[in-house]
């Protein structure tokens, strides 16, 4: 099932479409190249298909196209997988790429937390590592997602970052295996 949210400010305006039953379809475009790289490696390895666009106020800074991109992502993915049901509900992984791993653990416990510890600073190109950290944050609030990002070494920050994403998208994908024998995952009897 697509699940299409808009969202237009006088910053940014996003699209985004989203089924969590695809084959890692993606078609992109913020604006930043390296963040359309990093969002392509992210549904490629979630297996989701994703279409996103967003026109933003890159004239100034990536901040409010990346930070408002997480913000819509996290909203198409709240509405894609809550009620939560008859699935694993946990997920981690730990993606390498090169000299750099980033281990991900996440839970579909539809209360938004982030712990990130991705410990660098400067550029990917034009990109703000710092803005990966936003991102995350806004995506989790508003998809009701808990994660932890923890990079265990690297030094190149493409693979630290690309390795980031991924590991998300791994996670994401494993906690939402189909298990029919879990029924509601939680003993509340809700999520």
């Amino acid at each position: 099932m697509v699940h299409s949210i808009e969202r237009v400010t006088k910053e940014t305006s996003i699209c985004v479409s989203l089924n969590l039953e695809g084959t890692g379809q993606s078609s992109i475009a913020t604006g930043i190249g390296f963040f359309d790289h990093m969002l392509e490696a992210f549904a490629k390895h979630a297996w989701i298909d994703l279409s996103l666009t967003c026109k933003g106020d890159t004239h100034i800074d990536f901040h409010h196209s990346v930070e408002d991109v997480g913000i819509v992502l996290g909203q198409a993915l709240r509405e894609a997988i809550y009620p939560i049901l008859s699935v694993e509900r946990y997920g981690n992984a730990v993606v390498v790429m090169d000299e750099a791993a980033v281990e991900c653990a996440l839970d579909l416990s539809n209360r938004p937390y982030l712990v990130y510890e991705v410990e660098m600073d400067g550029k990917v190109g034009e990109f703000d590592v710092e803005l990966a950290e936003e991102f995350f944050r806004a995506l989790m609030h508003n998809a009701g997602i808990t994660a932890h990002i923890v990079a265990l070494r690297g030094r190149n920050k493409h693979h630290v970052l690309e390795a980031t994403f991924k590991a998300f998208a791994v996670a994401l994908r494993r906690s939402l295996i189909k298990n029919e024998r879990a029924g509601i995952p939680s003993t509340k009897g809700v999520l």
